[in-house]
C-alpha cells in the first residue's frame, strides 16, 4: 500500500490498532520499514477496566498508566514513533477519566494532564475539546440522553441478564460513555455554546456557559494558554521532540517524573505529585510549580489533580 499509494504523497499516515503489541508496532510504523508513520495504540486507555470490560466506575492505578506509556517511550526509542493522546472520539472526556473534573480542580488537572503527556517524545493529538479541559456530560441523566448504539446496548444486555443493575449501569456511561467525547464544542456561552443555532444532535453539555473557548483564549491562566505554551516549547526546544525518555522514581506510588535528554541538552521536565507528594514536598530545588495558586499555600485535594514541575524559567523562554 505504502509503494503503490501513500509514497507518491507528502502526507503522514497513521495506523489505529487496538491491541497491537511492540513488535507489531514496529513492523507498521518503523523507521526502516516504509508502511506507516506512526500507530495509535490503546493499552493506556484500557486499563482500568473491570469484569465487565470497559462498562465501570473503577478508577485506574497511576502507578500502572506510568508503567505503559513509559513502556512504549521506551521499546519504541530509535526504531518507530509514537502517538501521544489522552482522549480521542471513542473515549469519555480525559479530564474526567484520567484527572478530576470538579470544577475547583478541572483546569488545574487539565494542564496536569497536558503537561505529562506532551512534553513526552511522540506526535501529540489534541482532541477537540481538550485544549479548553471539557468534562463529561453531567447533563446525561437517562438512556434517552445518549446517542452511541454501544452505550445503549450494553446498557440493555447487561441489565437484562442482571449482570449490573440499571444504577450500575447509569453509573458506568456516565463514567466511560464514547458520547462524552461527542457533545457539541463548547465555543461560546451562547445557547448551544455557540455551536449551531438549530438543534444539536446530542445534548450540550449544561457547564458550557462556565467552560468555552471565548471565555479561555485571551485569559493567560487558562487551560487554552497552557496548551499553547506547552506546544510552543515543543517548537523551541528539540529535546522535547526527539531526546530520549527515561522515567524517574519508577517504584513511587505518587509521582511520576522523567528525563528527557538530547546530547547535552537534558531536562528533568516534569514531576507530577499528586496530593501526598504535594502535602510532604512543596518545592523541588531548580524546578517552579507552573500550575497556579495550589502549591503556593497548604492544599488538599484528590490524588488524580496533581501537581506540575518543570525546570525554572522554561515557560519564559
Amino acid at each position: 500500500m505504502n509503494q503503490k499509494v501513500l509514497a507518491k504523497y507528502d502526507l503522514m499516515t497513521v495506523g489505529e490498532m487496538p491491541g497491537v503489541t511492540i513488535e507489531q508496532a514496529k513492523r507498521y510504523a518503523g523507521e526502516d520499514t516504509h508502511e506507516l508513520n506512526m500507530v495509535f495504540q490503546f493499552e493506556h486507555v484500557e486499563i482500568g477496566n473491570g469484569p465487565h470490560g470497559k462498562w465501570t466506575t473503577q478508577r485506574y492505578s497511576m502507578p500502572e498508566l506510568r508503567a505503559v506509556m513509559s513502556k512504549w517511550q521506551t521499546a519504541l526509542e530509535g526504531s518507530a514513533w509514537n502517538s501521544l493522546f489522552w482522549g480521542n472520539h471513542d473515549q469519555p472526556r480525559c479530564v474526567s477519566r484520567f484527572g478530576f473534573d470538579r470544577p475547583e480542580y478541572r483546569a488545574l488537572s487539565a494542564k496536569m494532564l497536558a503537561a505529562c503527556l506532551y512534553f513526552m517524545k511522540g506526535t501529540p493529538y489534541i482532541y477537540q475539546g481538550d485544549e479548553l479541559g471539557m468534562t463529561n456530560n453531567g447533563g446525561f441523566r437517562q438512556l434517552s440522553d445518549y446517542r452511541d448504539l454501544e452505550s445503549i446496548n450494553w446498557f440493555h444486555a447487561y441489565t437484562r441478564a442482571g449482570l449490573t443493575t440499571e444504577a450500575e449501569m447509569f453509573a458506568a456511561l456516565g463514567a466511560r460513555s464514547r458520547d462524552h467525547a461527542r457533545t457539541p464544542m463548547q465555543w461560546d456561552a451562547s445557547p448551544n455554546a455557540g455551536f449551531t443555532t438549530g438543534e444539536p444532535w446530542i445534548m450540550v453539555n449544561p457547564n458550557y456557559t462556565q467552560i468555552n473557548a471565548a471565555q479561555q483564549v485571551n485569559d493567560p491562566d487558562s487551560v487554552f494558554c497552557f496548551y499553547q505554551q506547552l506546544l510552543r516549547l515543543r517548537k523551541q526546544h528539540d529535546v522535547f521532540l526527539y531526546g530520549t525518555y527515561e522515567l524517574m522514581l519508577p517504584d513511587s506510588e505518587a509521582i511520576w517524573a522523567y528525563r528527557r535528554t538530547l546530547g547535552g541538552a537534558r531536562h528533568r521536565s516534569i514531576a507530577i505529585l499528586p496530593r501526598r507528594a504535594c502535602r510532604v514536598k512543596r518545592r523541588v530545588r531548580g524546578f517552579s510549580c507552573v500550575t497556579t495558586t495550589p502549591c503556593r499555600r497548604k492544599f488538599s485535594a484528590p490524588v488524580n489533580v496533581g501537581c506540575i514541575w518543570i525546570p525554572k524559567g522554561l515557560l519564559r523562554s
